[in-house]
């Protein structure tokens, strides 16, 4: 259906898919599959590296049949392909379905890419984006870009889990310090891995001052 379009001259494109990549098998294909159809798609229409703008999929409990934290860090790998973004969701799904119905601040966050990425401005179109994680003793202190202002939404910070060297994770508190974020776990003496938001439907809150969301991550591959 998308063949018969390259003839037209074309800005930009927009990707709202995901969910159907999400099986345990399928998931961890996502960022070859999802990197081949851009590169495809900007060699059919021989206009170069056109934006290629992306939403990350929402929070829906599914079963355990299905990974969607695999599937959305899948997504942020996609974003080393140049002149593409993503916007995240996390924070406005429906965990009881799969089609959420807002939509609007879906294409508001799109909308901030497209201006900064098609348009110039300077405009912050980023969430908090995980940069590194360095143990710190019996913590573990995440790094993020696009982090200033960082808050949590309605209280404590949530959604953070830590792991030691053997990969258990274990749900942990969470204190933010500038643009980081340290993380402790009375279940783990020594962190060594960090995760975000690790859930079908997790519950997470961390934002930046522009009141963009961050994107679930683990430190862990």
């Amino acid at each position: 259906m998308i063949a018969p379009l390259t003839p037209f001259p074309i800005r930009g494109v927009i990707w709202y898919q995901g969910e159907s990549n999400s099986a345990l098998a399928r998931a961890p294909l996502y960022h070859r599959l999802f990197r081949t159809l851009i590169e495809d798609w900007r060699k059919q229409w021989g206009e170069g590296d056109f934006p290629f703008l992306f939403v990350q999929i929402s929070n829906f409990k599914s079963s355990d049949r299905e990974d969607w934290a695999e599937l959305r860090e899948q997504q942020v790998k996609t974003l080393e392909v140049r002149n593409t973004a993503m916007a995240v969701t996390i924070d406005i799904g429906n965990p009881d379905d799969v089609h959420p119905t807002d939509k609007l601040d879906v294409g508001l966050r799109l909308a901030r890419a497209a201006r900064a990425l098609s348009y110039g401005e300077a405009v912050e179109y980023w969430g908090p984006m995980f940069r590194q994680a360095t143990p710190e003793g019996s913590a573990i202190r995440a790094w993020f870009d696009h982090g200033k202002g960082l808050t949590a939404k309605d209280g404590a910070v949530t959604g953070f889990e830590v792991a030691g060297a053997d990969k258990k994770f274990w749900p942990a508190s969470a204190q933010i310090d500038g643009t980081t974020v340290v993380v402790t776990s009375e279940s783990v003496a020594v962190p060594v891995f960090v995760r975000y938001g690790w859930a079908n439907s997790p519950q997470c809150n961390l934002f930046n001052g522009e009141g963009l969301p961050a994107s679930p991550f683990t430190s862990a591959e």
